[in-house]
């Protein structure tokens, strides 16, 4: 199970992440719908405002949704495996990665990363993917997150064996950017939760990623 849904994961161009607060209003089962529709091929739910049994709850409908994508929890490595979803995403303060890692070894394991060594520790502790971020200025972050620049990319990416995606600010304007930097899977809140048409939306930047040659990372 695990070595399919890495798989999987490496197919992965757009990386939605999912935001009641960003989302002009929509439920969050209507911007998954949505991004399914767009053919997104993994979808995070990252919900920060829920309790843990809203979480819960919302994630069960969400599995329904996003039945033949990669579902991965933001934070909640028991919500995962108690939903089926696919894997779970922690930041820095978040369970460990390794702890994680053991509890659940059938699950993809991702961890956000600020820096090389965070980068670096999060895949000796056994991560299958990183996120490297806020790129930009991002409101959906912490208060006071230093965005890193396109520049991180190079002085952290060369470093990486394992995939990797981006996030931060990244929309339709400057996706090229990063693109050109070496991003091939590109993580977004607003850019699509937001966006008029979020179908449209997230199609259009799937295409702009799909552009790009492929390659390891």
């Amino acid at each position: 199970m695990t070595a399919a849904r890495r798989e999987a994961f490496e197919a992965v161009d757009l990386y939605p992440v999912t935001g009641a607060a960003q989302s002009a209003g929509r439920s969050t089962l209507e911007v998954v719908a949505a991004l399914v529709e767009a053919g997104c091929r993994a979808v995070q739910l990252r919900e920060k405002e829920l309790s843990k049994r809203e979480y819960y709850l919302l994630a069960r409908q969400v599995r329904r949704v996003a039945r033949d994508v990669l579902l991965i929890c933001n934070d909640h490595l028991d919500v995962a495996q108690a939903v089926g979803a696919d894997g779970v995403h922690l930041g820095q303060d978040d369970l460990p990665v390794a702890v994680a890692r053991a509890l659940a070894p059938e699950l993809l394991v991702g961890a956000s990363a600020h820096s090389l060594e965070q980068a670096l520790a999060a895949r000796r502790a056994g991560a299958d993917y990183v996120n490297i971020g806020p790129i930009f200025p991002t409101r959906t972050k912490r208060e006071g997150a230093r965005p890193l620049g396109v520049e991180a990319l190079e002085l952290i990416a060369p470093h990486l064996d394992l995939p990797f995606t981006v996030m931060g600010g990244i929309n339709e304007g400057n996706i090229d950017v990063v693109l050109r930097r070496g991003a091939r899977r590109v993580a977004v809140v607003s850019a699509v939760t937001a966006a008029p048409d979020v179908r449209a939306a997230a199609a259009a930047l799937r295409r702009r990623i799909l552009a790009c040659p492929r390659q390891a990372g």
